[in-house]
């Protein structure tokens, strides 16, 4: 069974570990106020009704300007980039001083083994003599 649990944290730590160092972009596409498509990974579709940028464009003598009606939005979630492997260092004290605590303890709740200290169906011997009576030991 605890083999069992040991898989389980291994598996749940190397996902903690993977989805820490994943990052990915959101694209969302507006048609005025309304959501009209969702990307992950990739550029969403639009709505078809953008305007298209041109050069030569007939309004711009009349300073007459066209609003877009589509949005472009994009949320990056950006990942941890680098992993810092921690070195644990000991002093040769500290670690004597860990493994004493650490031997003190298992040794203090150590569990005893279970043993039987009566007997229900122990049936005495039967008394032959009476041994007080042939020393002629009586207690006063």
């Amino acid at each position: 069974m605890q083999t069992f649990y040991k898989h389980i944290t291994a598996i749940s730590l190397a996902l903690i570990v993977l989805f820490t160092t994943f990052s990915f972009t959101v694209n969302m596409h507006y048609c005025g106020d309304t959501l009209v498509d969702t990307a992950i990974f990739g550029k969403a579709k639009s709505c078809g009704m953008e305007m298209k940028k041109m050069e030569n464009n007939p309004f711009k003598k009349c300073n007459v300007t066209k609003t877009d009606c589509c949005n472009e939005k994009q949320i990056v979630v950006t990942a941890q980039d680098e992993l810092k492997i921690a070195n644990a260092s000991f002093i040769v004290g500290n670690q004597l001083f860990f493994t004493a605590v650490i031997n003190t303890y298992a040794n203090h709740f150590q569990i005893a083994p279970t043993q039987v200290l009566f007997k229900f169906n122990y049936i005495p011997p039967l008394v032959i003599k009476d041994i007080q009576q042939l020393d002629e030991v009586y207690l006063i």
